[in-house]
């Protein structure tokens, strides 16, 4: 039951404890509990509300950063981890396989100010040996929503 619920508001997190209830076929006191023991078992962490930026007037740039790490004694790459998502620039901090061992979600005003961040901030940190930015350039889908996209693709047009 509890996955169903997580299942509901995890696409629509709006929903009543009423409209929860009926959906599940139980008493909106139930709802109501399972919802207060996923906060207190911090499975539900929190709700996000998804906005298209861009529409909204506001200028920022995203990007994601690999870094390279040296994993310390007994903490591994969480010591790392844990100091990158201190800073408000960072959305996001992935333990990743592959070449690089952290992926960062930055949102800064300008593509210098990611530059600015990544050499200031990033990159000095203790046990990090590289990175690599990857500017994004258009959102297609986040979170599971996909966005209006306003620019016509003519390359399949032969333009």
């Amino acid at each position: 039951m509890k996955i169903k619920l997580l299942n509901i508001i995890e696409k629509n997190p709006l929903l009543s404890a009423d409209e929860l209830a009926a959906m599940l076929d139980v008493s909106v006191e139930q709802v109501k509990e399972m919802l207060e023991e996923l906060r207190n078992e911090n499975v539900i962490l929190g709700t996000k509300t998804i906005i298209n930026w861009d529409k909204a007037g506001k200028e920022s740039v995203s990007a994601f950063i690999e870094l390279k790490t040296v994993p310390q004694r007994d903490k591994g790459f969480d010591a790392v981890a844990e100091r990158v998502a201190r800073y408000d620039e960072v959305k996001s901090v992935f333990l990743m396989s592959g070449a690089y061992d952290l992926a960062v979600l930055v949102e800064c005003r300008t593509m210098r100010d990611v530059a600015v961040f990544v050499a200031e901030q990033l990159a000095t940190i203790e046990g990090v040996t590289a990175t690599a930015t990857h500017f994004i350039m258009e959102r297609y889908k986040d979170f599971g929503v996909t966005f209006e996209n306003d620019t016509v693709d003519l390359r399949g047009n032969g333009w």
